[in-house]
């Protein structure tokens, strides 16, 4: 059975840190692929910018076309209404029942899996590989597997406030990223 990860996340703008995550985990756990997930802006997140979900799977087309196991799934974009991963998942199973579904998160989310919707039946589904961060918890009454992954300072907040601000974002995101959100003007103010 072929097996898959899930990265989930608003890829607002997708960057170097969510490439080495799904690279490090696929090599660990053996996965044939990593399946990038882009998602609405989850309700407890402020949006804080213009970018369209069009523009976050450009972004993300242009960050996953040099790995052959790195792919784009759009279920919860094309999706209306609340995402909930275990809708999402069952769809995912559904579609593709020949294959083994891993979800990828971070360790700040090991903690928050109680409150996931559905959270025994989810577990059902797929494996949650948590991947691991020095300063969070990730003791959890779950059984889920870990990765090791050099730590990473880099987030999506970073790279918009240094665009805002006319930093620079060379080295944090890929070349070709770079130059989207140039001609784009994304994230400008």
């Amino acid at each position: 059975m072929e097996k898959v990860g899930i990265l989930g996340g608003t890829f607002n703008p997708p960057h170097l840190g969510h490439l080495i995550i799904a690279n490090e985990v696929m090599s660990s756990h053996g996965l044939d692929e990593v399946w990038f997930m882009p998602n609405h802006e989850p309700p407890h997140k402020k949006r804080s910018d213009n970018v369209s979900s069009s523009d976050r799977i450009e972004m993300l087309k242009l960050a996953l076309q040099n790995h052959r196991g790195f792919k784009l799934e759009l279920i919860e974009l094309e999706r209306e209404g609340p995402s909930f991963t275990y809708d999402t998942i069952r769809i995912l199973k559904e579609h593709y029942p020949q294959k083994q579904f891993y979800f990828i998160i971070g360790a700040d989310m090991v903690e928050y899996l109680p409150k996931w919707h559905n959270i025994d039946k989810l577990l059902e589904l797929i494996t949650f590989i948590g991947v691991r961060r020095p300063s969070y918890n990730l003791q959890t009454p779950y059984p889920i597997l870990y990765a090791d992954v050099p730590e990473m300072g880099i987030s999506s907040s970073m790279i918009r406030s240094r665009v805002k601000e006319g930093g620079t974002i060379r080295y944090l995101v890929p070349d070709s990223i770079r130059s989207y959100i140039k001609e784009n003007h994304l994230y400008e103010s």
